[in-house]
């Protein structure tokens, strides 16, 4: 078993409403100094495999159909030990 986890984020230059919206909580609750906050996605995934050249092929296949918007978002694949 291989595990990965993905990290999904938006691309430079995309407007992010819900960092915005963090940015701002965070000074109301006192976190001065925060200039700019960028909210992503995790997904931590098991492969039942043992093939890493496999399961990063099958990775970059869930990303690409489904787990990132690629117009609007960046992924990064990191296996877990």
């Amino acid at each position: 078993m291989i595990k990965a986890r993905v990290t999904v984020t938006l691309k430079n230059g995309v407007l992010d409403p819900q960092g915005k919206a963090i940015e701002g909580a965070l000074g109301a609750l006192g976190f001065d100094g925060v200039n700019q906050v960028r909210q992503g996605k995790v997904f931590d995934l098991a492969l039942d495999t043992a093939d890493k050249a496999k399961a990063e092929e099958e990775l970059k296949a869930m990303c690409e159909k489904l787990l990132a918007n690629t117009v609007i978002e960046n992924y990064a694949i990191a296996l877990v030990e």
